[in-house]
């Protein structure tokens, strides 16, 4: 796990924050005040998308204990008393940034490892004002509740169950929300086909030639920019892949996707794609930039990854969110709307922060400095933007690093301000990864 310690280390590695899921649909519903640690346990596999291990999973409760906020924590191995503070600190902000005034959490894995962690962050969040109403260890199918020590209700084997076969893990996976058997079981959702690597760089070898052969067209009948007709394409091809999952269909053909894969790598294609993300349609979203990533050549990863990261992070999935930002990082380190995106999961900004307020048309303005409009398509302006203008374009579009209120508005809100310490704790953490995994 990513802030384990290995033996004989002489200092601890930084913790991490994970990403915040805000629960939707269904899973936006669920209701934990009548629930026995039977349902909780059964709930929080599907509220991460996979079954955890070895972690602390908070959840923060609303109105009528109502699940607003889920997050996770790798649990230090072996136990690390300032990794414990850390998580406690972390875990206090996030529950006071979202004004969440009650939790439930849930460790997972053996007393040595959990108990310190839990003990601190309880203790931590009581101080802070947060009411608890269950903490529970997990492990090996058993379950102890670590607010009660009547043996009677509470005995000291603990108390069997089984997340898999309760009726609230029937009706979340019927919703849509399955669960993985492990974090590594849903990075594997993303990766490509078995055995298609030959088939796939032959597709995209293709897809180079169409692309090529399109500038040269434009190089033939002499336009300004020969790149803006291969531009004009794929942001019409984009946009019909976009139709097409938003009414239910897929795409099959991985010579079509890798098409696509490299068409979006052009980053005035990607913006109009990233514009036009109605958090409305995020499932829809995530099920084609899922498929055009997994059919993508490693080169053509970061855009399909960035922009699954986008849609998973504005439909509440922050570990889909993570997995998806490693993968455009892995493929290159440097690729800047990944970067922005690490750093609002890492922040734990919520799903309200997903926003983009520009048009896909001021996003096409936003590319004009070095082109004119092309024929025939007055909304349509581009040419090369600079890291830096793009990064401008990407922070106006919801990459804040406020906080946000109950009200899902982001921004820092009139009266209401980030701790210092929590906000340059925060800061110091974003550095490294997500540890939801």
């Amino acid at each position: 796990m990513t802030n384990n310690k290995p033996a004989g280390a002489s200092a601890p590695r930084p913790f991490t924050p994970a990403p915040v899921t805000r629960p939707a649909g269904l899973a936006g519903k669920v209701r934990l005040q009548a629930a026995t640690p039977d349902a909780v346990l059964a709930v929080v596999p599907h509220m991460l998308g996979f079954y955890p291990s070895r972690s602390l999973v908070v959840l923060g409760l609303g109105e009528q204990n109502r699940v607003m906020v889920t997050f996770r924590y790798d649990l230090p191995s072996p136990p690390d008393s300032q990794l414990a503070e850390d998580i406690a600190e972390h875990a206090s902000y996030v529950l006071d940034r979202e004004r969440i005034s009650s939790a439930l959490l849930v460790g997972y894995g053996p007393a040595d490892l959990v108990v310190p962690v839990v003990g601190t962050t309880a203790v931590r969040l009581v101080g802070s004002g947060v009411e608890l109403h269950e903490v529970l260890r997990a492990d090996s199918g058993r379950y102890w509740s670590m607010l009660c020590d009547d043996p009677a209700c509470c005995p000291p084997g603990g108390r069997s169950y089984d997340p898999g076969s309760h009726p609230a893990a029937a009706a979340l996976t019927e919703a849509g929300l399955a669960a993985q058997p492990d974090r590594e079981a849903l990075a594997r959702t993303v990766q490509r086909p078995a055995g298609s690597a030959e088939v796939i760089a032959r597709a995209t070898g293709r897809a180079l030639l169409r692309l090529s052969q399109l500038t040269e067209l434009g190089e033939a009948e002499g336009d300004r920019d020969p790149q803006l007709r291969a531009t004009r394409i794929g942001r019409r091809e984009v946009q019909r892949a976009i139709r097409r999952y938003r009414a239910g269909e897929t795409i099959d053909s991985i010579e079509h996707l890798a098409w696509l894969a490299v068409l979006a790598a052009d980053l005035r294609v990607r913006d109009d794609a990233w514009a036009r993300m109605d958090p409305a349609y995020h499932d829809h979203h995530c099920r084609l930039w899922t498929d055009v990533l997994r059919c993508a050549a490693l080169d053509y990863v970061p855009a399909p990854a960035a922009l699954l990261a986008f849609a998973a992070w504005q439909s509440g999935n922050g570990v889909l969110a993570a997995i998806a930002v490693d993968r455009a990082l892995s493929a290159d380190p440097g690729y800047s709307m990944a970067r922005l995106l690490s750093d609002a999961i890492q922040a734990a900004l919520p799903p309200s922060a997903a926003r983009l307020p520009m048009t896909p048309a001021q996003v096409a303005a936003s590319y004009a400095a070095a082109s004119d409009v092309l024929p025939g398509e007055p909304e349509t302006r581009s040419g090369p933007a600079s890291r830096s203008s793009h990064q401008k374009r990407a922070a106006s579009a919801g990459h804040r690093t406020g906080s946000a209120g109950k009200n899902g508005k982001a921004g820092r809100q009139p009266g209401r301000q980030a701790k210092p310490q929590a906000a340059a704790a925060d800061r110091q953490r974003a550095r490294g990864r997500a540890v939801s995994r």
